[in-house]
C-alpha cells in the first residue's frame, strides 16, 4: 500500500480551514437540534461539512465519501480510497462553548487509514499521521506511553464503562478522565498524556478513523473492545468499541475485560 503524502498535506490544510470556519460559530449561540439516535447537530457542523466536501472532492473527485453529516451511500464501498470525517467531533461540547471539539479527517484505503488529521482549532492543536511514517502534534513527533499494567494507569473513558459488570475480575484501580471528543481522546493517548482510552459502545468510523491511525503510529495498540483489528469502509460503518493504549496496558485491559 502506497501512502500518498499529498493526501496528508491536503487533509491537514482542509482541517485547518474547517477549524477556522467552526471558530466563526463557536460561542456565538449557533442554531442546533437533535438528530434521532445520534445526538446534537449544529449549523456549524453542516457548514464545515459543506466546506470540506467542496475542498476535498474537488481536488480528489475519484475518492469516496463517508461523513457524519451526509447520508451514507453504498457507492463508497467500491472506492479505492475515501475520505472519512466528522466535521465537528464533540458537537455537544462545541455548542456549550467548550474548547475540546475537533475536526477529524482521514483517508482510508482497503479498509485501513493511510492519512489522518485531528485538528482542535480552539486549542491550536493539530495531530497528524501517515501510515508507517509516525505521528506528530503541531509538527513535533509524539509517542504513546510505555505503561505496562493497569494499576495506577490513566484511562480516558466514561463512568459507565467502569461498571462492575464489565470487569469479571474486579474493576481495575486506575485514574479515570474524560474528554467529549473521541478523536481527541485517541490523540491524547498518542502523545502520552494518558496511558489509554476505552469505549465499550460501538463507535462510528468517522469518529475514530483519523485518531486510530494517529494513536497506532505513535506506538499505541489500537483494537476494538474484543481485541480485533479495526477495519474501515465496511457496510455498517461502526466498530465494536475501541481500546487504544500502551501495548502492555492494552493487553492487561483485554485480560481484565475477559477477552485477553
Amino acid at each position: 500500500m502506497r501512502v500518498n503524502e499529498d493526501d496528508l498535506v491536503l487533509i491537514t490544510d482542509a482541517a485547518r480551514q474547517a477549524g477556522a470556519l467552526a471558530m466563526r460559530y463557536w460561542r456565538q449561540a449557533p442554531k442546533s437540534w437533535e438528530k434521532p439516535g445520534q445526538g446534537p447537530v449544529s449549523e456549524a457542523d453542516l457548514a464545515v461539512n459543506a466546506l470540506l466536501h467542496d475542498l476535498l472532492l474537488k481536488t480528489r473527485p475519484g475518492y469516496g465519501w463517508l461523513s457524519e453529516e451526509d447520508a451514507d451511500t453504498p457507492e463508497r464501498l467500491a472506492a479505492a480510497r475515501l475520505f472519512v470525517l466528522d466535521p465537528i467531533d464533540g458537537t455537544r461540547a462545541f455548542i456549550a462553548g467548550e474548547d475540546t471539539f475537533a475536526v477529524s479527517l482521514a483517508v482510508v484505503e482497503q479498509g485501513i487509514p493511510v492519512a489522518g488529521v485531528v485538528h482542535l482549532p480552539a486549542l491550536d492543536r493539530t495531530y497528524t499521521a501517515a501510515l508507517a511514517q509516525g505521528a506528530r502534534k503541531n509538527d513535533a513527533p509524539i509517542r504513546a506511553s510505555g505503561r505496562a499494567g493497569v494499576e495506577g494507569a490513566t484511562l480516558l473513558t466514561t463512568g459507565p464503562n467502569m461498571a462492575p459488570e464489565h470487569w469479571p475480575g474486579g474493576v481495575p484501580d486506575l485514574k479515570r478522565s474524560f474528554r467529549p471528543s473521541l478523536a481527541y481522546r485517541l490523540c491524547l493517548v498518542a502523545e502520552g498524556r494518558h496511558d489509554g482510552m476505552l469505549t465499550l459502545r460501538d463507535a462510528w468510523e468517522w469518529d475514530i478513523a483519523a485518531g486510530a491511525l494517529i494513536a497506532a503510529e505513535a506506538g499505541a495498540t489500537v483494537t476494538d473492545r474484543l481485541g480485533q483489528p479495526l477495519r474501515f469502509n465496511i457496510a455498517h460503518p461502526q466498530a465494536a468499541g475501541v481500546i487504544a493504549a500502551a501495548p502492555g496496558l492494552h493487553a492487561a485491559l483485554l485480560s481484565r475485560l475477559g477477552h485477553g
